[in-house]
């Protein structure tokens, strides 16, 4: 195959590749590094494509799914604080913890997957508290998972991408099931966008206002709030308004926050005033159900404000 025809073969792929190995490893510069990966072993082994075995894309597939089990070989899981074994904070004012190396998840920019109306890329394969609770598998029922509830492949295309038996790829789909439904996961669990945005742009209309009674009554009654790279995380309505008091004590109330999407939920960039500007302080992701916000996770890391191309600041 010429270099020019490979490139017009696969790069057609190379978005919807990202997604999935963002949801094996739960890293993107990792998940870059790994479709950057992919395409050089299917470059090395073009020769080799047969095209009445596999379609180019099942191939491209294959090679992506045995790059990252690979690649899981060397690193751990990226947890995120709730799922350290750590019991939620009972006082919202207590110290907060740093968590020194831990390779934290990810949020992932949408701007970087496309159309999230395609299958592959699909928001409800990529919520942060799916992609969380995947991380707790091993690594070759995460892949199994993948290809079969996302990519919809049958029990012996997935046994033969990864060297396993229909019984065992099954066997493993019926582990990896009971784990996420134990943590409470259900990929299809998801909310309008637009009902989505609607209720973090009534959140960010009380942010601004510092009313803590309109932040309170968005939020349902186990509303989770996390904090990476913090160890702190919190649990309930009185905990997470407890600590949102200590916020606008500490930094204020005048604040511009930018509406964006992460692993298709709603986020912003958060920008405290500094000065005669205004320094970049968080990227926040929400969960919404049932109209009401369920998880708030808050990233204070300068690798995400890169992810996102966030200024450091705002006039």
């Amino acid at each position: 195959m010429a270099d020019a025809d490979f490139a017009a073969s696969t790069d057609r792929y190379r978005r919807e590749l990202l997604a999935h190995c963002y949801r094996m490893l739960g890293s993107v510069q990792d998940a870059e590094d790994l479709v950057q990966e992919t395409y050089l072993r299917a470059w090395r082994s073009r020769d080799s494509y047969d095209g009445t075995r596999a379609g180019m894309r099942t191939w491209l597939y294959r090679i992506a799914t045995n790059a990252c089990l690979t690649a899981l070989e060397q690193r751990g899981r990226r947890p995120m604080p709730s799922g350290l074994g750590h019991a939620p904070g009972d006082d919202p004012r207590e110290e907060l913890v740093h968590g020194g190396e831990i390779p934290w998840l990810q949020p992932i920019p949408d701007k970087l997957l496309g159309d999230p109306s395609e299958a592959a890329v699909a928001q409800g394969s990529l919520r942060l508290a799916l992609v969380a609770a995947m991380q707790q598998l091993p690594a070759r029922q995460r892949a199994v998972l993948v290809l079969r509830e996302v990519l919809d492949w049958p029990a012996a295309q997935v046994a033969q991408a990864l060297d396993m038996t229909p019984a065992a790829v099954n066997s493993a789909l019926q582990r990896a099931r009971k784990t996420l439904g134990q943590n409470s996961i259900r990929e299809d669990d998801v909310t309008e966008r637009a009902e989505q945005r609607a209720v973090v742009d009534d959140y960010v209309t009380a942010f601004r206002n510092a009313d803590l009674i309109a932040l309170e009554k968005l939020l349902s009654h186990d509303v989770i709030m996390e904090m990476p790279p913090m160890l702190n995380w919190y649990l309930g309505r009185a905990s997470y308004v407890g600590f949102m008091a200590r916020v606008f004590e500490w930094k204020g109330s005048d604040w511009r926050m930018e509406p964006m999407w992460a692993n298709g939920q709603p986020a912003l960039a958060a920008y405290a005033r500094d000065g005669d500007g205004y320094a970049r302080h968080t990227v926040q992701v929400f969960t919404v159900r049932d109209g009401l916000i369920t998880n708030l996770v808050v990233y204070q890391v300068d690798e995400i404000f890169d992810l996102f191309d966030m200024p450091p600041r705002l006039p």
